[in-house]
């Protein structure tokens, strides 16, 4: 059972009063960001939260900066009330549910750019998402003033702009990945697989088959571009449109044919109408 009671913030001078006191009490902030639609990944997240501090604080806010003018924020799950239920009883301490108008007032003007990291893998399918992200992220650990902030490992690429980003602006937080969260078949968990059909459903974890695959042969010092080439084929027949399947330095996200240190396999492809990425070390 919680051993806590989850408070609702809205409004910033509120939260960071309440952080401070906590902070002030020699207590550990931890922040989750979410944009809410939460699921047992999400949950897991709270879990190591309370594992390694003494207070969670969630936030919950979809962020329309990290949209594409043809992607899915208008049609992207939101439950707030659900949402808080399932705070509550994972034991947070505080979620955090700005608006729109709170995050972006008028006249907001400032956009923060990773360069590098952010131009491979998604970065040319989604103009201006990482910008989006980078800015929302340094928004919220602004807000918030954690001492560390945890990100699932699933948007991987996402979780290194972030690192880059509070290493380059000197932000005093300690930034976590998490690791994935999936369902018994292999699917990484997320908000979005509600959008798959049952019959996608079913053929949704052939891209983590995929993915192990050609991480075994990395591992086994084997050439990567064939596994590749045949992966990309085998999703292909299974109903996936492939944006990109790679094998790319962990730390620079730079692609490689051959692992010869730490590294990743990543993937992005729609099934239907829906965009799934996955990931997994080497």
């Amino acid at each position: 059972m919680p051993d806590s009671v989850l408070q609702r913030f809205s409004d910033r001078a509120a939260l960071r009063h309440c952080v401070t006191t906590w902070r002030a009490a020699g207590e550990r902030v931890v922040l989750v960001p979410t944009m809410g639609a939460l699921h047992a990944g999400h949950l897991a997240l709270i879990a190591e939260a309370r594992r390694i501090g003494q207070r969670a604080v969630a936030s919950i806010f979809v962020n329309p900066t990290q949209f594409g003018p043809n992607e899915d924020f208008a049609r992207y799950p939101r439950d707030l009330e659900a949402d808080l239920a399932l705070l509550r009883e994972a034991g947070a301490a505080a979620a955090w549910t700005p608006s729109v108008e709170t995050m972006y007032p008028p006249g907001f003007a400032t956009r923060i750019e990773v360069a590098g990291l952010s131009e491979g893998l998604c970065g040319p399918f989604r103009p201006g998402h990482f910008a989006g992200v980078a800015t929302v992220v340094t928004k919220l650990l602004n807000q918030v003033c954690p001492d560390v902030a945890l990100f699932g490992e699933k948007d991987f690429q996402q979780l290194r702009v972030i690192q880059q980003a509070v290493s380059d602006l000197d932000i005093p937080v300690e930034i976590r990945g998490v690791p994935t969260l999936r369902e018994p078949d292999g699917l990484a968990l997320s908000s979005r697989n509600r959008y798959l059909s049952p019959e996608e459903r079913a053929v949704a974890p052939k891209l983590h088959a995929v993915l192990s695959d050609i991480a075994a042969a990395s591992r086994n010092g084997t050439g990567v571009a064939g596994r590749i080439a045949a992966g990309r084929a085998a999703l292909e027949v299974a109903g996936f449109r492939v944006q990109y399947l790679t094998v790319c330095d962990a730390r620079t996200l730079a692609p490689v044919e051959r692992v010869d240190g730490p590294a990743r396999v990543l993937a992005a492809a729609f099934l239907g109408r829906t965009r799934l990425i996955d990931n997994l070390a080497v």
